[in-house]
């Protein structure tokens, strides 16, 4: 049986302890070790992998030897419990293995979960889970999480009571996170807010979310955007040691400046403008935005935006002899003092 997109984060969380097999598929390897995870211990409990109720095997080493998949389900384990038997990497090549299994399976023996990558519809494997009767074939893609399964996994955390614009800042964290990094900064907050009977803020969210220079390329956009010139020139030096290019910085100030011009022609106020923003903008970052396309006005704005997509040629030019970074940094400068004209 295929699972449907929104039931796959679901069923991982909970199978079905009577079926017979999983399979979890997907081009991202993070994404399918965690739904693979999830899935085990969701099956043998925290203490499985310690009592010896999980058999781990390559789809390598199964193909060197088939029986060896079926002697994991039917061996019988010291301690009582589920069992799983996990079969890491496969693909067509162990197909027959599997299916001898997966026909060999009654209700006792150890479940059978299978983890794969990319495959293609016509694939041997992917059509065996299809179409069983006792299996599921979950697909795995790099869709960031939805608003369901971040309030089970704050659920799960202890944070069950987080504000909206709690969910809100998440929503928006999960969609530039990978999901290990995310499932980290859940982890923290649910130390940060242990015995604190308050709901979780979006400041919060804010606060513990992880740094990067994605963060630092926004720094410098935000202090040109507020007219704080005398920041721009230190902010710049310290991206161009790490490595930001001034192509990425052109596409994060065009980004942020849009968004700005969004906002400033919404006929019902920036207000309304930055709330019907997608992704949304969340927090103190969204009384932020708003504040400032209140001071630019959409008609400078505008302007700003001519600035930013005559840089983003030049940039892109082969005909440039200029330092990039120099340029990128002038730019921020004349976006700086057009917002400081009154």
């Amino acid at each position: 049986m295929k699972l449907a997109a929104r039931e796959v984060a679901r069923y991982c969380a909970a199978p079905d302890p009577q079926a017979a097999g999983l399979l979890i598929y997907g081009a991202d390897p993070m994404r399918v070790a965690h739904r693979r995870q999830q899935a085990v211990a969701a099956l043998i409990g925290p203490e499985g992998e310690g009592e010896m109720r999980l058999t781990r095997m390559a789809g390598a080493d199964l193909r060197r030897d088939p029986a060896a998949l079926m002697d994991a389900i039917k061996a019988q384990g010291f301690f009582p419990g589920a069992r799983v038997a996990l079969v890491e990497d496969a693909g067509d090549g162990q197909v027959e293995a599997i299916a001898a299994a997966l026909e060999a399976w009654r209700p006792g023996d150890a479940q059978i979960v299978v983890t794969a990558g990319q495959l293609k519809p016509a694939s041997k494997l992917r059509k065996l889970f299809e179409g069983h009767g006792s299996a599921r074939a979950a697909a795995i893609y790099d869709d960031p999480p939805g608003r369901e399964e971040i309030q089970a996994e704050l659920a799960r955390a202890g944070l069950s009571g987080a504000s909206g614009e709690a969910l809100d800042a998440l929503f928006a964290l999960g969609r530039t996170l990978e999901p290990g990094d995310f499932r980290q900064t859940l982890e923290k907050l649910a130390l940060y807010k242990l015995d604190d009977p308050a709901p979780l803020s979006a400041g919060e969210v804010a606060l513990l979310a992880p740094a990067s220079t994605e963060a630092e390329a926004d720094a410098v956009i935000e202090a040109a955007a507020e007219a704080r010139e005398g920041e721009i020139g230190p902010l710049i030096q310290r991206l161009a040691a790490q490595g930001v290019t001034p192509v990425r910085l052109s596409i994060a100030g065009g980004r942020h400046f849009r968004a700005l011009y969004r906002a400033a022609s919404d006929p019902e106020g920036p207000g309304k403008g930055i709330a019907r923003l997608r992704p949304p903008v969340w927090g103190p970052r969204r009384d932020r935005m708003e504040r400032q396309a209140r001071a630019w006005g959409a008609e400078r704005l505008q302007a700003a935006l001519e600035v930013l997509a005559e840089t983003d040629r030049t940039l892109r030019s082969a005909n440039q002899t200029a330092p990039q970074m120099a340029v990128m940094e002038r730019t921020l400068l004349r976006l700086s003092r057009l917002r400081g004209r009154r």
